[in-house]
């Protein structure tokens, strides 16, 4: 009983988690969550300073070595592969670049071979040879050859015209030139003669041919500027370093010929923003990292000359590991699935209303296979900021010592409600872009009557990775991140401007005054540590550390004594209710005895082989303690235009919004406390129905809530694994063994592990449950892990479409989980944008995405597929009536070349037209009603009721055109006074009436007429009777007369009114019911489409002639605070905002 007690975790017996505390790192696994033993400090500082001290050894994760201008070094035995036998290589292959995949004498068999991978085709291949005997097929062999030949030309060709273009692509990169050090010369080299190891030098606005660790650059502290646009379709610049070292000895072409540097790094992966490894040079080790690697593909800019050396090349490097979106690749055969979902795509791609024409980004379909799912989606799941808000930060406000400053108060700190804005024009370092209003502020820098507000925008000034470029003599500013820029420019601004900065030093004007000051080291941010520190020693000899970050986080680590850590509490909870984001500062005295023994194992972990980045964290816990409290700031991120608006008609279209975000919370309408109770109340209630485990007990739908109220439900990160199970189960105090010692011990736990396992499955569910029937959910300090959790429970428990819509890196997991991902492409780079299906510039084009594009590639989708089986159902099924009447001999009702073409020619333009262009009304009328979406989540057209209803129709169709011509020719004599009743006659008779009627109905089936429609179906009808009327004359049965045998029927049947008075009478009876149903339909039981299309011209005059009113008035207060729900507790507008106006819908 013990045992089993130990290893479950209730909410009674657990500490009740802390609201704002992120609850572990994304890059731990459940596994590993609960394995994790503490780590011995001085142990792992001993493994690394015996790492330093043998560096030959071989390595667990650096296992790539390279010696500078040593290519013989690469090529010793132990770095050989076997390739094939007793072939081997290198495992450092050349530079040169290899992505087509056919040539001259291998493009035929391989492709063949690639598209015979293929099911359908195989099975085609199989029909061919059982139809190339005669004795078990009447059908001709051709009737499959032409259709299956016409699908393997058009895919060889398109994959052809493919290749030619890789291979020219592959020769023109492999053909560039840069200079490389041979003999102690730089010489141009192309690139595919480059080779690992090599020294190179590169100009400004040069390619990087290969991965590699830059050396030295004509910039002031070998910085270096590149574009990554080929790696991740960013176009902002991003700078690269140099290690001191090498950009103090490694500037002219003779020390870079001589130098002998040794690298130990990890192998070629795909993490783009990671890197480590280590260069060992004379006789000292530096720690590498990816700031210090230019990766291929990118372009050197605003740098005239650097040096670097090759790490990876040729196909190891990072580049080969990129998801590369290359052109739809799509066999342009008769699949008219395919063709039709590749213009929906390219619909999405022309559509002007989704361009931003701001930053010249369109809309993207970067899928063809999800669009009709676009039209059935159930939930959204969201990051706020990027996403929701524009993610352009502006300083608002700030906390000094317990004072909140930034209202609207003049220097004597009296209040106005109006008063001009700060003048900044006695610094020369402002920007004028900042508007403020707080004239008292600025009195008190000025003053210095309280040294802690200089030293709070000191701290802003300092403590950064900020990079600073002058162009025409004005200060701009390369920030990583829009929060850090906010901050870096708001001290510009009240006078402490960052002027620049190298390896070691900063440059700092304090109120006009330039100082320097010592960089001793940088505590680099993380999304696990969510703070920065940077320790400085001042000119006059002092060791300072500077650190901010969020409050939780901040006010761990304070010292005891903190006396305004109540007033910064106190004024964060009202930036909060004033949807600002924070930032809490603090600083640290460090005695320099304190420093040399703390940087000591700061050194150590910054070259650990193993493990380097926890190493590191471990370290840095060590300093960053019994910190001093200067304040906090309050920066505003504003919304996005057109997102109220935008939400209010996705609401309308009972698409439910859940926003997953890693902000702090802004309100707690339905609280933690008491989901917790009502779901431990539920399990209560299933145990005793029962228990978890009876799984034939009846299933028992009962709500959480009583009806007709709105809820919303906020919870965090930290809650959420408490609520279902995640966390961490508490360590047993008895001894555990690996193995259990009995039968019996083995057996209670893999019952108690299966119990477990029951109840977390089931808490998980009526979580689900639970926070379905709110509103709107708000889950916040959630981590990237955590929203692809959220996502996943709700495609496994609900059975719903999904989509996830995020801008940023951390919205990736969340993305890739739901069934749909759109990325944003905003202020936080590209990672989310390569990772979706579909992206655009702005969140308020989501509603047209789905309310017009989705709904609309629903609607022709089903449409197309209803009316693919039943044309193909009433071309079908009479050949199974007339196996009655001819002795069920498999004799066909048709000719073989109508069988060939029915599908490929007579029939396949108008339902492709349809599938492309059909809308049954405007997209103006489908976002002035989002209620027509409805139809796609209920999945309303095509469903098995509405398969078995094309099922009928087809059977019917089929008989009347079997049974009419079947009953007209029987016993009848023509006017010539022969019968007409033969075989090819009744033939031609049945395929005309068939093409008539398929090529009427579709014209029955679309809602919008254009020329091009018309044209499809009359044309298809004409061209029916033009090659039947080409494939019965006499000419060509004289050249290929096994081929052709109904020689003179068309034009000997034809002539006759009465084989005409037939077809006619026979589309008649195919038609009219379906005439009359449909009037009935529209008339008693008509559907929200029908009935706004009825209306649709006094609709349309309605909003060109009239201004509708908006719910929501762009730039109001209270509906633009209401959207940056990311703070703290007590702020009710964000969830008023989402959902009020939502329930009215519902």
């Amino acid at each position: 009983m013990n045992t089993e007690r130990d290893s479950e975790t209730t909410f009674e017996e657990d500490s009740q988690p802390n609201d704002e505390v992120v609850p572990y790192s994304d890059d731990e696994t459940e596994d590993e969550l609960e394995d994790q033993e503490p780590a011995v400090e001085p142990e792992q500082n001993r493994v690394n300073r015996e790492v330093e001290e043998n560096r030959d050894t071989i390595k667990k994760d650096c296992t790539w070595h390279i010696k500078a201008n040593d290519r013989k070094f690469h090529e010793q035995s132990h770095f050989m592969n076997t390739k094939f036998f007793c072939i081997k290589k290198s495992k450092y292959a050349n530079n040169a670049i290899k992505t087509y995949k056919y040539n001259v004498f291998t493009f035929l068999p391989l492709n063949l071979f690639e598209q015979f991978k293929r099911a359908a085709n195989i099975y085609f291949v199989g029909l061919l040879i059982l139809q190339a005997i005669p004795q078990i097929s009447t059908l001709a062999w051709y009737t499959t050859l032409v259709p299956l030949l016409l699908v393997l030309g058009i895919t060889a060709i398109k994959d052809l015209v493919d290749d030619v273009a890789r291979h020219k692509m592959d020769k023109e990169v492999n053909n560039r030139t840069c200079e490389v050090i041979k003999n102690g010369r730089f010489k141009s080299t192309k690139w595919k003669n480059i080779q690992v190891g090599d020294v190179i030098r590169l100009k400004k606005n040069d390619f990087v041919p290969a991965d590699i660790l830059l050396l030295s650059s004509s910039e002031p502290n070998s910085l270096c500027y590149v574009e990554t646009a080929e790696l991740d379709g960013e176009t902002n610049l991003k700078f690269k370093m140099a290690l001191e070292i090498t950009d103090q000895y490694l500037q002219r072409e003779d020390t870079l010929a001589i130098f002998d540097g040794f690298i130990e790094c990890e192998e070629p992966n795909n993490r783009l923003d990671k890197f480590t490894g280590t260069l060992f040079w004379r006789k000292r080790s530096f720690p590498l990292d990816a700031d210090k690697i230019l990766l291929r593909g990118c372009v050197i800019r605003n740098t005239d000359i650097c040096h670097g050396l090759v790490i990876f090349a040729g196909t190891l490097k990072y580049l080969t590991w990129l998801p590369i979106f290359a052109p739809y690749s799509i066999t342009f055969c008769l699949h008219s699935v395919e063709i039709i979902r590749l213009g929906q795509s390219h619909f999405i791609n022309w559509d002007l209303q989704m361009y931003y024409s701001e930053k010249d980004t369109p809309a993207k379909a970067r899928t063809t296979t999800l669009n009709e799912q676009l039209g059935q989606i159930h939930y959204i799941f969201s990051d706020k900021t990027g996403t929701l808000t524009q993610n352009i930060m502006t300083f608002k406000k700030c906390c000094i010592n317990g004072q909140i400053y930034g209202d609207h108060r003049d220097a004597s700190q009296h209040s106005h409600s109006k008063i001009e804005v700060v003048d900044f024009s006695w610094n020369t370092f402002a920007d004028g872009k900042l508007q403020f209003y707080d004239h008292y502020l600025i009195e008190q820098i000025l003053s210095g009557k309280e040294p802690e507000i200089r030293q709070f925008f000191f701290l802003l000034a300092v403590c950064h990775t900020v990079m600073v470029d002058r162009t025409d003599g004005q200060i701009n500013y390369q920030a990583a991140s829009p929060d850090e820029g906010a901050l870096v420019n708001a001290a510009r601004n009240f006078g402490f401007a960052f002027l620049a900065r190298t390896q070691n030093t900063i440059t700092i004007s304090e109120l006009g005054t330039e100082r320097t000051y010592d960089v001793l080291a940088i505590l680099d941010f993380n999304s696990d540590r969510k703070r920065m520190s940077i320790i400085v020693r001042t000119p006059e000899g002092n060791i300072r550390l500077y650190c901010k970050g969020a409050d939780t986080v901040i006010y761990e680590r304070l010292h005891q004594m903190n006396p305004i850590k109540q007033e910064t509490q106190d004024a964060l909870d009202i930036f909060a209710s004033e949807t600002l984001r924070t930032l809490c500062l603090c600083y640290k005295e460090i005695e320099e005895k304190e420093f040399a023994e703390w940087n000591k194992k700061f050194m150590a972990a910054s070259v650990a082989s193993t493990n380097r980045d926890e190493a590191l964290d471990k370290v840095y816990e060590e300093i960053e303690k019994d910190l001093i409290l200067l304040g906090a700031t309050a920066i505003e991120d504003k919304l996005q235009d057109g997102v109220p608006e935008t939400i209010s008609k996705l609401a309308k279209a009972d698409i439910k919004i859940w926003v997953l975000t890693g902000d702090k919370k802004g309100t707690l309408l339905c609280r933690e406390t008491s989901v917790n109770s009502l779901l431990h109340t539920r399990m209560e209630n299933q145990r005793n129905r029962g228990g978890v485990y009876a799984k034939f007990a009846p299933v028992v739908h009962e709500p959480f809530f009583p009806p007709g109220e709105n809820r919303a439900l906020i919870i965090t990160g930290s809650w959420l694994n408490e609520i279902l199970l995640e966390k961490k189960a508490k360590k047993s105090n008895i001894l555990k063994l690996k193995f259990p010692r009995t039968e019996e011990e083995r057996r209670m736990r893999t019952q108690s592990k299966r119990r477990l396992e029951a109840k977390k499955e089931q808490q998980q569910k009526n979580f689900v449950d639970l926070a379905c029937e709110c509103s709107a959910v708000i889950c916040c300090r959630v981590t990237p892990k955590q929203k692809a959790m959220v996502v996943d429970l709700v495609k496994r428990y609900k059975k719903a479409i999904t989509l996830a819509i995020g801008d940023g890196a951390n919205d990736v997991n969340m993305i890739k989980t739901a069934h749909i991902g759109v990325g944003i492409s905003g202020q936080e780079g590209m990672q989310a944008v390569m990772s979706s299906d579909y992206s655009f510039a702005q969140f308020r084009y989501l509603q047209r995405l789905l309310l017009v594009h989705g709904r609309w590639s629903y609607i022709r989708m089903c449409k197309f597929l209803r009316y693919f089986f039943y044309k193909n159902f009433a071309f079908t099924l009479v050949h199974f009536w007339y196996s009655f009447f001819n002795g069920y001999s498999a004799q066909t009702a048709y000719e073989d070349w109508f069988i060939t073409l029915y599908n490929v020619v007579y029939s396949s333009l108008p339902v492709l037209l349809m599938g492309l262009l059909d809308q049954d009304v405007s997209d103006k009328l489908s976002l002035r009603f989002p209620r027509l979406y409805v139809v796609g989540q209920r999945d309303l057209l095509f469903n098995y009721k509405r398969f078995f209803v094309s099922l009928l129709h087809g059977i019917l169709t089929s008989m009347v055109l079997f049974f009419i011509p079947f009953g007209a020719y029987l016993q009848t004599v023509g006017q010539d006074g022969e019968a007409p009743s033969d075989y090819q006659s009744f033939a031609v008779t049945v395929a005309s009436a068939l093409v008539i009627t398929v090529n009427f109905q579709i014209g029955l089936d679309t809602s919008y007429w254009t020329f091009v429609n018309a044209f499809s179906i009359f044309g298809s009808i004409a061209l029916y009777f033009g090659i039947m009327f080409d494939f019965h004359s006499a000419g060509i049965h004289v050249l290929f007369p096994s081929a052709f045998q109904f020689t003179g029927t068309a034009s000997n049947a034809l002539r006759q009114p009465y084989i005409w008075l037939t077809i006619i009478l026979t589309v008649a009876v195919c038609l009219l019911p379906v005439v009359a149903i449909r009037f009935l339909s529209m008339t008693i039981w008509p559907s929200e489409s029908d009935k706004i299309q009825k209306q649709r011209k006094r609709l349309t005059a309605e909003q060109q002639w009239q201004r509708r009113p908006t719910a929501f008035r762009r730039g109001a207060s209270s509906r633009r605070s209401a959207y940056a729900f990311s703070h703290q507790r007590g702020y009710r507008a964000p969830l008023d905002a989402i959902i009020a106006d939502e329930g009215i819908y519902r």
